[in-house]
């Protein structure tokens, strides 16, 4: 039963990410494009506000559709823990519902409604609301995954078996909080300027010669890549604040990354290894010395805790019991994500450079290497699915080396689930599975539609205002 509800948990939590980063990110990039086209008022620039503004119209709809599950997933496979922690995330959820749920939807519809009949910077203002509703909403829900993570302002009634908040506020600034929603925002950036880079570069590819389309197709190309490279940037400076964060309130989390068995002062970090990971000496591996004391403590020469040692403190602390990950998933998971992202900043390096000095994808093509230039060209349509890769692996980091804990320290996985029967949570895993594949296939497809359609052939100015 427990297995059958972290699957479920975990697949429509999946399928939910596939939208979520494209709707945070490209709603702030549409909002610019629109914001660029009202300083300037060159046509480009409203062009590509109602081409992308189309999308991110897609990805709202899908994803307010698709999260409206997660809300009723605590009740059908979690109501122990909905009865443990419900009291600290009431008022938080409450406000999340109505800011997605109401604001969201109204602004947003004013927006796609609102062109030529409202005021021109009324109607950009409707978007701002959209991305600002958006990143609140954000802020909500990675609160209560960050109190999973590291629980603060509550105190424990023992009589009611829950726990109960001391201060919102403690809550809601919650230093894993503090590291997480950037980290979190600027991975939906990666996503968001890939998708922008991916489709302009296959209009380039597909229809070469066309000045007006490809100036406007140029500029998306320049927006996307300039994005992801600042994203780029921002997740990996976030995420080693993160993993010092996580060195001090999770070490097991930062022992499961590594793989590490045995306490090491300094720890070395290891780019690749091939072994069992069970704690017996590696067949082969590559190490970089003293780098997992750095990522773990920003002293080079620090000592960081293994597995072996902190199983052992975990059982005199909490109780008899494995307290271990799974480490391959830990291990792995962890430098994918990482070696994703660093092939995306590649890719969005070459794509940047392919349009950068009058060059063109035609131009490229007809190099001296032309299967080097098509394929450093087509790896660009990569860019979306290596992002959504890179976020996915990123979450599954995150929750399957919580493990065993739902709330670190305070309440195990086994612990937080109802009481469902085995055939009843299988039925309703593959129903899920069912309805999730088929709704994001025709939502994919709907998105695919009108990427494929190309930029607006007539530019509506909105109403002057």
């Amino acid at each position: 039963m427990l297995d059958l509800a972290r699957w479920q948990f975990g697949v429509t939590c999946a399928y939910h990410f596939l939208f979520v980063p494209v709707t945070i990110g490209l709603g702030f990039l549409v909002a610019g494009f629109e914001a660029a086209w009202i300083h300037t008022r060159h046509d480009r620039w409203l062009r590509l506000t109602k081409f992308y503004g189309t999308l991110f119209g897609v990805s709202v709809a899908v994803g307010v559709v698709s999260g409206i599950v997660l809300e009723f997933q605590l009740g059908m496979n979690w109501s122990a823990y909905s009865r443990f922690a419900g009291a600290i995330f009431d008022a938080p959820l409450t406000i999340e519902a109505v800011l997605g749920f109401v604001l969201e939807v109204v602004f947003l519809g004013l927006w796609i409604f609102g062109w030529g009949r409202l005021p021109t910077w009324l109607h950009a203002a409707c978007l701002w609301v959209v991305v600002a509703v958006t990143s609140v909403t954000t802020w909500f829900i990675l609160a209560e995954n960050s109190w999973m993570q590291h629980p603060v302002g509550y105190r424990y009634n023992p009589a009611a078996h829950r726990a109960e908040p001391t201060s919102l506020l403690t809550v809601l600034t919650n230093p894993a909080q503090l590291a997480a929603f950037p980290h979190t925002v600027a991975a939906c950036f990666l996503v968001a300027g890939g998708l922008i880079t991916a489709i302009a570069m296959w209009h380039l590819m597909r229809r070469p010669g066309d000045q007006a389309n490809d100036a406007t197709f140029r500029t998306a190309v320049r927006a996307g890549t300039l994005t992801t490279l600042a994203a780029t940037v921002l997740t990996m400076i976030t995420g080693d604040i993160q993993g010092k964060l996580m060195t001090r309130y999770q070490p097991m989390k930062m022992a499961a990354a590594e793989a590490l068995y045995h306490t090491a002062k300094p720890a070395p970090f290891s780019l690749f290894t091939i072994g069992t990971l069970n704690g017996s000496r590696p067949v082969f591996e590559i190490t970089l010395p003293r780098l997992l004391s750095f990522l773990a403590t920003g002293d080079f020469n620090a000592q960081v805790q293994g597995i072996d040692n902190l199983q052992s403190l975990y059982s005199q602390r909490y109780g008899p019991g494995s307290y271990k990950p799974v480490i391959p998933v830990a291990y792995w998971s962890f430098r994918l994500m990482i070696v994703t992202g660093l092939l995306i900043a590649l890719i969005s390096l070459i794509a940047l450079w392919t349009v950068s000095r009058n060059r063109t994808p035609a131009t490229m093509a007809s190099s001296r290497r032309p299967f080097l230039s098509q394929t450093l060209l087509w790896s660009a349509l990569a860019l979306p699915a290596l992002a959504l890769a890179g976020n996915t692996l990123g979450w599954i980091f995150t929750e399957m080396a919580r493990q065993p804990w739902l709330v670190f320290g305070l309440m195990k996985t086994s612990s937080g689930l109802s009481a469902h029967s085995a055939g009843g949570a299988l039925t309703w895993l593959i129903l899920l599975i069912v309805l999730y594949g088929g709704f994001i296939a025709a939502a994919s497809g709907l998105m695919i539609k009108y990427a494929r359609a190309g930029l607006p052939h007539t530019a509506l100015p909105a109403a002057a205002g």
